[in-house]
């Protein structure tokens, strides 16, 4: 049964950092193609990051050069390491994979 768990999220401040990790079960994430998505209040889901299975990354304009994905083999887990936060990034982040989405972990940035 393929699964993927979100954690992570938090309170920070802004100009602050959070490192979000994706962990999957049911299947082998260095096969395939991830990627991260985040919905703020009353906006739609958009894309912020993805990994290929051979390790190429793309981001956003919004998040590029702050922003970091990367994928931990050995523990089957992407990571998203998110520096100088700002608060337009407070948002649900989910981790998906195709049809399949975590539930999301929650980012707050704030003073």
């Amino acid at each position: 049964q393929v699964q993927l768990v979100e954690s992570g999220g938090g309170l920070v401040q802004p100009g602050g950092s959070l490192r979000l990790s994706c962990v999957a079960s049911g299947f082998d994430l260095a096969y395939y193609h991830i990627g991260w998505f985040r919905q703020a209040p009353g906006k739609e889901r958009e894309g912020v990051s993805t990994i290929t299975a051979g390790s190429n990354t793309k981001y956003s304009d919004s998040v590029k050069g702050r922003f970091t994905i990367s994928r931990e083999k050995a523990k089957n887990t992407i990571l998203l390491q998110m520096n100088n936060l700002k608060p337009e990034d407070t948002a649900v982040y989910y981790c998906n994979l195709g049809n399949y989405w975590g539930k999301g972990t929650l980012v707050t940035v704030s003073s």
